[in-house]
């Protein structure tokens, strides 16, 4: 059993250098620096075929559009390439909204504390003064909670809720956050 197992190993070192690899020397395509691979020569012609089909582009008087022959069914189909709509004026906030639920947006943080506890008194005292604006808890920071409020499209729309809120939190301020689209202002 243990020859056995013996030349087995011996068979199977010998099959991985019979693999037929060779160093293929490409160009980077952002920089030009050269880059050197050790590969089999079926993997770079496949590689290389591949490449020519991402580098190929099309010309002549039906550029815009593919023609595909399915001889199977003799129907002949054509394609465009999808158009890709640019409005000429900016997008409102409703347009961006139905696109993106999530955006990046504002928040205001009100104050970091360092347990869960203080976390939820701050958030009682936040809400007794500011019943309208939704609080929330963030715990990323572990063991510091971020106490944030609100959610503002841009810095502008949450200037007059943060001069507000300062009155009562003098270390408020006005933080990048993702938001959700809806909820903003």
């Amino acid at each position: 059993m243990r020859n056995l197992i013996k030349i087995f190993s011996i068979l199977s070192l010998f099959g991985f250098y019979s693999v037929e690899a060779q160093q293929v020397v490409k160009k980077d395509t952002l920089s030009g620096t050269e880059l050197i691979m050790t590969m089999d020569s079926k993997v770079n012609a496949a590689l290389g075929g591949i490449e020519d089909k991402c580098s190929r582009t099309t010309g002549g008087p039906s550029a815009s559009s593919v023609r595909e022959n399915n001889t199977d069914s003799g129907i002949v189909t054509t394609s465009k390439p999808p158009k890709i709509y640019v409005p000429s004026r900016e997008l409102s906030n409703a347009e961006i909204c139905r696109k993106n639920p999530r955006i990046l947006g504002f928040k205001i943080q009100i104050t970091t504390v360092k347990s869960n506890e203080e976390a939820n008194e701050v958030k009682s005292y936040f809400r007794k003064r500011f019943p309208n604006l939704k609080v929330e808890t963030d715990a990323s920071l572990r063991p510091n909670y971020k106490i944030l409020a609100g959610s503002y499209f841009t810095k502008q729309s949450a200037a007059s809720d943060l001069s507000k809120i300062r009155e009562y939190f003098k270390s408020a301020v006005a933080v990048q956050y993702r938001i959700f689209c809806s909820e903003a202002r």
